[in-house]
């Protein structure tokens, strides 16, 4: 090294730029927070009309970011009923093929995600949901209509929760 290059001084650390999104504003977060136990609420007033749980964590998971996130395409009606519902019959034909296994429900949300991606239906909440089918082994006759009815109910309150705030991003962004 030559005496030039060691009289330099060396450059000061930076601490590294956020690229975060600036933080929401508290009505936003209200809002979405509001939102999003409505629905879930809702969920479950459902199940209990039928004496079936219907509230299963990946539906919490899909109605947080509906809310929160409403223009992503991963929020879109498209990739939340049609993603869980692939990812539930996955779920049941791993189930079929290689039975109630934790290995098997891993790769069960493996398939689903891989799915999900040639159908253009990301949504990765839904993962959870093969996941859950694996290890929990509904009745698919049972499952899936209440399942798509969940789905569809949370598209239903975001569609209102986003026409009741003024100001924000329409949902859906897109259907299909």
């Amino acid at each position: 090294m030559s005496t030039d290059q060691a009289a330099r001084p060396r450059p000061a650390l930076r601490p590294p730029v956020s690229r975060a999104p600036a933080s929401p504003s508290l009505g936003t977060m209200l809002h979405a927070t509001t939102s999003s136990i409505s629905v879930l609420l809702l969920i479950v007033a459902a199940g209990a009309l039928l004496h079936q749980p219907m509230l299963i964590p990946p539906l919490a998971a899909s109605a947080a970011l509906v809310h929160s996130t409403p223009a992503l395409p991963l929020a879109q009606p498209r990739s939340l009923v049609g993603g869980h519902l692939l990812a539930a019959l996955t779920g049941f034909a791993v189930l079929a093929v290689l039975g109630s296994a934790t290995w098997a429900a891993a790769l069960a949300g493996g398939l689903a995600l891989a799915v999900m991606m040639f159908s253009r239906t990301q949504h990765t909440p839904a993962v959870a949901t093969a996941v859950i089918v694996v290890l929990q082994a509904p009745r698919p006759a049972r499952f899936l209509p209440l399942l798509l009815a969940a789905t569809v109910l949370i598209v239903l309150a975001a569609m209102a929760a986003t026409r009741a705030k003024r100001g924000g991003p329409a949902y859906p962004s897109y259907w299909w």
